[in-house]
């Protein structure tokens, strides 16, 4: 069987509860449980943002490191032991690496504000239907809602073939996340970790982007658009950046060949005396 229709037979009874009942469900759980249900997000935060600082660290010393290389090589390259293809890879490698961590950084400022952010949305205790878990699985069941409806809706069918083609790329990478987004959704409140919380909540966020995207393709092909053209563009310039960059590196090794040659004829021989 099409693993679409396998998928849509599984998720078939949440359209009719998301839009008659709101897709909000209670789970009834001990006080001790609701407590730590409170402040799952608030803890899988502090998570994130600890594992993205050990990053930061760790892409710190990689830049260190990939500095020292090429400066090694530089120096072995005037001294004619080292091409001036090893100097241009070192170089790139030092660059790669300083993006890196210019993303660890930003990585952890954005893990900084949700820490912020869940401290703020720290519900109530007498509020569990608000709990992080449970506001979780209101957003992955108003994504299948919103999905099932080009499924239940003789209209939406007609207009939208692409959201029935599971062959399509587009509706075949949100079946994938559909796929991990009901695998990795807790059976209940009961003893869900933070870092079970987290793998949930990328789960669902994933979800929630991969059925943009389909349903922009969806609705770009229906119009008669190229649903590519603005991504072809960009894929097109970021590959003039990086011939540019390779051009760059290129005629940098060529130069430093040039200073290391000057060099190399311009130390005196040591059997010659010296200038006066």
């Amino acid at each position: 069987m099409d693993p679409f229709w396998m998928l849509a037979a599984e998720w078939w009874w949440v359209a009719p509860t998301a839009v008659g009942a709101g897709a909000v469900t209670a789970v009834g759980v001990r006080r001790g449980q609701r407590r730590s249900g409170r402040r799952l997000a608030l803890d899988a935060a502090r998570d994130d943002l600890r594992t993205a600082q050990r990053e930061v660290a760790e892409r710190r010393r990689a830049v260190k490191i990939a500095r020292a290389e090429l400066a090694r090589l530089m120096a072995e390259r005037v001294a004619s032991r080292a091409s001036a293809a090893e100097v241009a890879s070192a170089r790139r490698a030092v660059k790669q690496a300083e993006y890196d961590a210019k993303a660890a950084a930003a990585d952890v400022r954005a893990r900084r504000a949700r820490v912020g952010v869940a401290q703020a949305e720290l519900p109530a205790a007498s509020r569990p239907d608000r709990y992080p878990l449970a506001r979780l699985r209101s957003a992955h069941d108003a994504v299948t809602a919103r999905w099932m409806e080009y499924e239940t809706d003789p209209a939406k069918l007609i207009a939208y073939p692409v959201m029935s083609n599971g062959k399509d790329p587009a509706m075949a990478a949100f079946l994938t996340a559909a796929r991990r987004a009901r695998d990795l959704r807790p059976a209940s409140d009961a003893g869900v970790t933070p870092e079970e919380y987290s793998a949930y909540r990328d789960a669902v966020a994933d979800l929630e982007r991969a059925f943009d995207v389909a349903e922009h393709t969806a609705k770009a092909r229906a119009a008669g658009r190229n649903p590519d053209a603005g991504v072809a563009w960009q894929d097109s310039a970021q590959e003039m950046l990086t011939r540019s960059a390779e051009a760059l590196d290129k005629a940098a090794g060529a130069a430093a060949s040039v200073i290391a040659a000057w060099a190399a004829r311009r130390k005196p021989d040591k059997g010659e005396p010296g200038e006066r």
